[in-house]
Order: C-alpha cells, then sequence, then structure tokens
C-alpha cells in the first residue's frame, strides 16, 4: 500500500477506470464529481419509467474494458452483461439501406448484393487496415511527451501507414467506388465530430474496429460500464465524492499542483491530481489566467474543436420492431457535414442518429413502451448560434425529418416523456467547452505529442485522461487514456523510489 494521495476530478470513463488502476496499485485515490451521478457524459438519464444514456451508445472493442477489470482482480462480466447487436446498425440513404454485420461472410454478400463491384473492396480494406491497426496500436497505448518520440521504432514504422497526407474519404475511395459506400465505412468521423473530407486517412480504423470487434450493447444502457467501474474502485478502497465539484487546482510558485479547492471552500492535499474533466473547461475554470502560457484562454479560443449534438430523449408508448441503431443519411451528406464544420449553420436536411435500445434491453422502459434517443451532429458554440431562438424549430424539422424517412411514424402523438438537450445546454449545464461534445479536434496537429499531453506539460503533479489528451475521443481510446496515465504515475513514483 502506498502512502501516497491521488485525486481524481470528474467520475467520467476516463477518471474511473485510472482510479480502479490507481487503487489496485496501492494508491489512496479519492474521485471528486461535481455531479450527483457518476459517468460524466457516459451516465443515464432517467425520466419516469424511462432510461436512457445521456452519451455513448455504440461500445465496440470492449476487451479493452475487460483488461482494466482483469488489472484490478476483476471480471468485466461478473459486473455487466453484455450483449453484441447484430447486424451493427442499418445505414439509411434516400435510396437504399445497408446492415453490415462483424460476420465478412455476411457483409460481403450484402456488398456484392447493394454495391456490386464492391466486394473485393471490402476484403482489402479489412486485411490493409487490420495491418494498419497492428501498427497504430503501439502509438495508441504510449505516451508522447516528447517530439523526439517520432523517432521512436514504432513510430517510424507506423508512419507510412498513417495516410498522413489523405482524408479518411481518400483512404475509403481507394476500396471503394460507390459513394454511399464510401460514406458506410466513413461516418464513424462523427465520433471524433470531424468531417470524413477533412478527418486523417488513420482513422479508417474505426470502421474497421467495429467490423472486426462488433457493437455492444450492455443491458441497463452503457451508463453501467461507468456505474460498474465506480462500484470497483469502492471496492478497492478508493472513494467517490459526489455532488462535490472542485473549484480550483492547489498550485505552488513552481508550479507544483499541491491539492484541490472544493466548491465548498474545503483544501486538500493531494500528491498527484488527475485531471478527468472536460479539458478546455478544465483549463479555463481550474486554473487561475496568469499561471498556464501554452494553455491560456486565448490559445485554448485559438484551437479546433469537435461539432456538438442536439439531442432528443422521448419515452413513448409504443414499441418499435426497428434497428438498435439507425443512422439516416442527409440527401446531401458532404453539405450537411459542411454546414456543421464549416459554415457553422443549422442545415435543413440534417443526417440523424436513432437509437432504439428496447428492441434489445426491456429494463429501459415498462413493457409496450420505448425509450428513444435521438442525435443531430450540429455545429459547436463558436457558430453563435442562437439555440433558446430556434431549438423548438430544430426539434420539429427533426422529428418531421424522421417522420418522412423512416418507419417511426406519428411518433409526437406517442411522446410521454421528453428532455431536449442542446450545444448550450453542453456548455452551460454539463461543462462541455463550446458545446463540443467530442473535444478537441483530431487534426494531425491536434494528435499525439500536440495533443495535451497525459503528464500534463505546465504543472507538476497534474495528469490528464479523457478525450482531451492522447489518444483522443471516443470510448476505448479514453480507456486507453486512463491505461497510460495509471501506467505513467505508477512509473514516475518507481523512478522516484529508485533515485532516493
Amino acid at each position: 500500500m502506498s502512502d501516497k494521495r491521488i485525486a481524481v476530478i470528474g467520475a467520467g470513463p476516463g477518471g474511473l477506470a485510472a482510479a480502479m488502476l490507481l487503487a489496485s496499485s496501492g494508491y489512496k485515490v479519492d474521485v471528486f464529481e461535481k455531479k450527483p451521478y457518476v459517468g460524466g457524459r457516459t451516465s443515464s438519464v432517467q425520466m419516469g419509467d424511462y432510461t436512457f444514456d445521456m452519451g455513448p451508445t455504440f461500445f465496440s472493442m470492449p476487451h479493452i474494458l475487460e483488461e482494466i477489470f482483469a488489472a484490478t482482480g476483476r471480471k468485466l462480466e461478473d459486473y455487466v452483461d453484455l450483449v453484441e447487436i447484430e447486424p451493427m446498425y442499418e445505414l439509411k440513404f434516400a435510396d437504399k439501406s445497408f446492415s453490415p454485420s462483424r460476420d465478412q461472410i455476411k457483409t460481403k454478400k450484402k456488398i456484392q448484393a447493394d454495391f456490386p463491384g464492391n466486394e473485393e473492396g471490402y476484403e482489402k480494406f479489412m486485411r490493409d487496415t487490420e495491418k494498419k491497426m497492428a501498427t497504430l496500436m503501439p502509438i495508441l497505448q504510449n505516451r508522447h511527451n516528447s517530439l523526439f518520440d517520432y523517432m521512436r521504432w514504432r513510430t517510424i514504422r507506423a508512419l507510412p501507414k498513417l495516410s498522413l497526407n489523405q482524408s479518411l474519404y481518400d483512404v475509403l475511395s481507394q476500396y471503394f467506388t460507390d459513394e454511399k459506400l464510401k460514406l458506410a465505412f466513413t461516418f464513424q468521423s462523427k465520433y471524433l465530430g470531424m468531417s470524413p473530407w477533412e478527418c486523417p486517412g488513420a482513422f479508417s480504423i474505426l470502421s474497421y474496429m467495429e467490423h472486426k470487434y462488433g457493437i455492444f450493447h450492455s443491458m441497463g444502457g452503457l451508463n453501467q460500464l461507468t456505474k460498474a467501474m465506480a462500484k470497483v474502485v469502492n471496492e478497492l478502497g478508493g472513494t467517490i465524492h459526489v455532488d462535490c465539484g472542485v473549484k480550483k487546482l492547489t498550485i505552488d510558485k513552481h508550479k507544483n499542483v499541491t491539492g484541490i479547492q472544493l466548491e465548498n471552500g474545503e483544501s486538500l492535499s493531494f500528491d498527484e491530481v488527475v485531471v478527468n474533466a472536460d479539458f478546455a473547461h478544465a483549463m479555463t475554470s481550474l486554473v487561475e489566467d496568469d499561471i498556464l502560457k501554452k494553455h491560456s484562454k486565448q490559445k485554448l479560443e485559438m484551437k479546433d474543436y469537435s461539432c456538438s449534438t442536439f439531442m432528443l430523449y422521448l419515452g413513448v408508448n409504443k414499441t418499435f420492431d426497428l434497428p438498435h441503431h439507425l443512422i439516416v443519411f442527409s440527401d446531401d451528406y458532404k453539405k450537411n457535414v459542411e454546414e456543421i464544420t464549416k459554415t457553422k449553420k443549422l442545415s435543413k436536411d440534417p443526417s440523424i442518429y436513432i437509437h432504439n435500445p428496447s428492441i434489445t434491453d426491456p429494463t429501459l422502459a415498462p413493457m409496450g413502451k420505448s425509450a428513444l434517443y435521438i442525435l443531430a451532429p450540429v455545429p459547436n458554440n463558436y457558430s453563435l448560434i442562437d439555440w433558446e431562438k430556434h431549438k423548438h424549430e430544430f426539434r420539429k424539422l427533426v422529428l418531421e425529418q424522421i417522420e418522412t424517412k423512416t418507419d417511426y411514424k406519428n411518433l409526437e402523438a406517442h411522446i410521454e416523456e421528453e428532455k431536449m438537450i442542446t450545444p448550450l445546454d453542453w456548455d452551460q449545464d454539463i461543462h462541455v467547452y463550446r458545446g463540443a461534445t467530442f473535444n478537441l479536434a483530431h487534426h494531425l496537429r491536434q494528435m499525439m505529442y500536440y495533443r495535451p499531453h497525459n503528464q500534463f506539460q505546465e504543472l507538476n503533479n497534474c495528469w490528464l485522461v479523457g478525450g482531451g489528451t492522447h489518444p483522443g475521443s471516443g470510448l476505448p481510446t479514453i480507456f486507453e487514456s486512463a491505461r497510460i496515465t495509471a501506467r505513467s504515475i505508477v512509473e514516475s513514483h518507481n523512478k522516484k523510489k529508485r533515485n532516493a
């Protein structure tokens, strides 16, 4: 048992994973969460008898979380019940739908039937991207604290695979000729809040990961993942303080973080502080203006941020024999993406994602009813869109599009419970900087060394986990960030012991 005390700010998936690993390594860990619940964006929304996931609903590569549980002497399967979704999702275009499977033989047959001539491209994509994944994983699983990391063999070996001079769309165009099929393998850039025409080609691994490892649902919702992680933290002797916000970091004149000050005025001392709060929000609220240079408020304003999301959570008194995951593409998808990321205006034909987990999980809604989650990607708050003025008309547009383009008919007449989250709400209520729900954009100039480091470079004894640090956003990479940070803290302490 170490006598070192570690504070984790934020009980999101990254903070909880780091807390699990550090507590299992013998540290005294305290997690401080501003909200009255754990999970951050991977938490639940409860309305009456309906339960919704607030944020993530796609869960791939569960083996990463299984490994984190195993590192603490536990089995993920003892805490959550994972069910694979098959087929993975339905992608709905104006004139056809495509429902790929993790079973590559099935998917090849579907491509052969719906996109003839592209089936060999699919096989080649899976072969090539498997090799890309193998070379990229060491980069994603190790921290980048120095430019010299680019001279390491693992990086040199991976560089030719990174498609540095190509966009994600360009990379997929090497395998597929059909435009809709290209979109079926590039829409995953939305997980990063980016356009496939701008997202780095290296992220072709996103669609590969789904096709290789599948898509899973946790019974009770993905919020059960973070609830299970919090349970393990407690079992390992850690303490989670909910309804206990951190006002600021305590920093001495040498830029050593010595502890935290809570919103209730209490000051607590810690040997290390791990920040899991939204990165830009944390740096602009937890640290006084004159302390940071590289990550000052002015510098953070100049960085590129992901898009935001408009959310509807609907408890409806009807069931739908429709896919667990349904993605409805805008008729002009490229225009829609440009409106979100470049011109930053509300689209008249938005792409829409509909999560219908009640088809899989009867625990989320009363019998004969459904808990529907509807998401439309929209510009972040740099757009200056007046959401208080436009939110109801945009809601109406989204429901009209669903009525026109899907088999969810007369949906509004069946609504019993409803909650709306706009980019303004993400920013003001959930503390997501500028409402950018996928954090800092994943351009090459904001990745690896150029992303805020896991060992925060401007303050001593300060560490980062979550989507705002390396490797990036999305649950699998957030879990990797926790592994990197926890491992680095243990290594730094062991090094100090050896040198003592």
